[in-house]
């Protein structure tokens, strides 16, 4: 930006992940790239993350207001600039819906019409897979957001709800009624052998993220592609489906306190972030990682595939957009021993009573150490 040179230090996913603790509160760079919600709030509460409100009044005009809120500590205060993202929705294949003579639901009674007609047609209804724990995390999330609000499941991923809530009770009896509709033996699937069973047109839909297309590029017909579409979520009949809420995970850009270049680099640092602002900025980041959608209004769409365009103008009607469990709540809280467990666990007798399981979900929360 005016002739800087920043200097990029690429730390593989994984590691990045385990040593970021660390790393900011040792010698880090200037700026760092991270995710948006409770994993951003966390190094914001733990006065690690430098608070950049004159670099969001700068630039806020170029992002919708579900990306403004997502960039918002605890305290009010802008700590990141969001750059990228990609929602959720329930993914199906053209050529499938027009075939079957299917239309797309968008309510939740016409939704599971669908299913029962896509089952007497002989195709698993929702390719489903939780081999890896975190796939159903965001049924649970949509299903949460549209039934109890953004504020209610934000509280609830942070602690601030209780699992015990009839709310809680109501979300798993909502979900035990498309349970049946899933594909056979999902607790041994990966997201991807659930993808191939919507690719090869054994089942009728998924909801998945967007990364979703990676196995119909993969598929080397370039028609698998062009018949790939989605529909957002649809409607339960609350208040809060108003909201538009849905899940899509936002990658940004925030300042480390700690950097010691930080006090003398500030105007170029601050530089640095209004520069990943721009659209032109994060389409030169989008041409080599596609999966991952610029933030920026002024991105120029026209370069986009269809499903790009469509996905984009799904997160810019959302009036509130969640990161994915696993970003919105507690590390120690996502794992396999806790949320994707107790999961898996409701998920293998959905239609069962949920008290004993939501007094655990509560319990280990109660149990786990000060963040």
């Amino acid at each position: 930006n005016g002739g800087t040179t920043v200097k990029v230090n690429t730390v593989d996913h994984g590691t990045f992940q385990n040593q970021i603790n660390s790393y900011l509160q040792g010698t880090p760079e200037d700026a760092f790239t991270w995710f948006s919600g409770h994993r951003m709030r966390f190094f914001a509460k733990k006065g690690l993350a430098q608070p950049i409100d004159d670099v969001w009044n700068d630039v806020k005009g170029n992002f919708t207001e579900g990306f403004a809120a997502s960039v918002k500590g605890d305290d009010g205060h802008v700590y990141a600039v969001p750059t990228s993202y990609y929602p959720w929705a329930i993914f199906y294949r053209k050529d499938v819906f027009a075939a079957g003579n299917y239309k797309i639901p968008t309510n939740w009674d016409d939704f599971k019409a669908l299913c029962v007609q896509m089952k007497k047609d002989n195709l698993t209804p929702i390719a489903f897979a939780d081999k890896d724990g975190w796939p159903a995390m965001g049924t649970f999330d949509i299903l949460n957001l549209r039934m109890n609000g953004y504020d209610f499941h934000v509280g609830l991923c942070g602690g601030q709800q209780k699992w015990t809530d009839p709310k809680v009770a109501n979300v798993f009896k909502k979900w035990a009624e498309i349970t049946p509709y899933y594909s056979p033996a999902f607790a041994g699937l990966t997201w991807q052998e659930a993808a191939q069973q919507l690719l090869h047109k054994k089942a009728g839909m998924f909801l998945l993220g967007l990364f979703v297309s990676e196995q119909f590029v993969a598929s080397g017909n370039p028609d698998d592609l062009a018949q790939l579409d989605f529909f957002p979520f649809p409607d339960l009949g609350t208040s809060y489906d108003a909201e538009k809420a849905l899940d899509a995970p936002i990658d940004v850009y925030m300042l480390a306190k700690k950097s010691p270049t930080l006090g003398s680099d500030t105007g170029q640092a601050k530089a640095f972030l209004e520069f990943m602002s721009k659209g032109s900025s994060q389409i030169t980041y989008w041409k080599a990682s596609p999966g991952a959608i610029p933030t920026a209004n002024d991105a120029d769409q026209s370069q986009y595939p269809a499903l790009t365009k469509k996905a984009a103008q799904i997160v810019s009607n959302a009036k509130r957009i969640t990161q994915f469990f696993d970003r919105d709540s507690r590390p120690d809280f996502s794992g396999p021993n806790s949320m994707q467990g107790f999961l898996l666990k409701y998920l293998s007798n959905p239609k069962g009573d949920t008290g004993t399981l939501q007094g655990q979900m509560q319990s280990f929360w109660d149990a786990l150490p000060p963040e």
